[in-house]
């Protein structure tokens, strides 16, 4: 299947503690190009999440936003810090042996001494968390993706259907051809004739002039060449995949032939075909910038 390189996906995951939010949207661009904006608490998952998302994605400039809610109080645990205790009073006995005062000191006392008993939060399971988060971007991407095949099946419609009418507009091309010939072959007598005055007419002279003449115009390589490219990209099209980069070669090939067609055509109705030609082509690669 074909898919465009702009898209969009949502969802998120909301629990008794915890809502995530995961938001994606893309454009065109040559690679990949990933940003991810998210709270500095997924900061470590970082390497995780960009490795995650290029299962999903493999062009295209894609803005991941992250959001978090934690439903829960702040939760703190006491923490005491038994060794700093015990050297407070070892520091307390030296002192009353040194000044002669008594130690009076009461545990509420040793308590309020600086980080003897501390407040901190509860670390975050971080296999939980991690479960929680990938879940919920997989889930996005899985929407995003499907909006890029979505929009990557018109795509290529619209392309079959352009490529349809190129091949048309060299039908016209080829059938014209040898017309254009037997044309100039025509006038070319005509005039021989008007500037003999009836004499007779040198046939080979004739024939070597429509030869000179019919090797200036022909483009048979150039129609070959260009409707292998149609074969190649209707062909590609119908394979999918991330085909991108490798149509947009393709199409740069056929506007080179379609260039020399025209710089070519020396009658005005192959000249407005071939104007025709390289205006759906442009056409083309338009659309194509915008595959994956």
């Amino acid at each position: 299947m074909i898919k465009s390189m702009t898209g969009f996906g949502r969802y998120e995951t909301v629990t008794d503690e915890y809502k995530i939010s995961v938001e994606m949207k893309a454009v065109n661009h040559r690679y990949l190009d990933l940003s991810v904006k998210m709270p500095k608490k997924f900061n470590f998952f970082e390497a995780g999440i960009r490795n995650l998302l290029k299962n999903y994605i493999q062009r295209g400039k894609v803005d991941v936003f992250i959001s978090y809610e934690d439903y829960t109080e702040n939760k703190l645990c006491l923490k005491y810090n038994s060794a700093l205790a015990a050297e407070y009073m070892d520091y307390f006995a030296k002192m009353e042996a040194e000044f002669g005062i008594q130690n009076d000191i009461k545990v509420s006392a040793l308590a309020k001494c600086p980080e003897v008993l501390t407040m901190d939060e509860v670390p975050e399971d971080e296999d939980q968390m991690w479960k929680l988060l990938s879940e919920t971007i997989e889930e996005a991407a899985k929407r995003f993706v499907e909006t890029r095949i979505t929009e990557g099946e018109t795509l290529k419609n619209d392309l079959l259907k352009k490529l349809g009418l190129m091949n048309d507009l060299l039908n016209f091309i080829e059938g014209r051809s040898p017309r254009i010939l037997m044309e100039y072959r025509a006038k070319l007598e005509d005039k021989v004739k008007e500037l003999l005055a009836g004499a007779s007419i040198d046939e080979g002279r004739i024939a070597t002039e429509v030869t000179i003449f019919a090797d200036k115009i022909c483009v048979d390589e150039e129609t070959v060449r260009l409707r292998s490219h149609i074969d190649n990209t209707r062909t590609e099209l119908e394979a999918g995949g991330s085909v991108g980069r490798k149509l947009d070669f393709i199409a740069q090939e056929m506007n080179r032939e379609a260039n020399t067609i025209l710089s070519k055509a020396n009658d005005l109705e192959i000249s407005d075909k071939a104007i025709t030609l390289k205006t759906e082509i442009e056409k083309v690669r338009e659309q194509i910038q915008n595959i994956e």
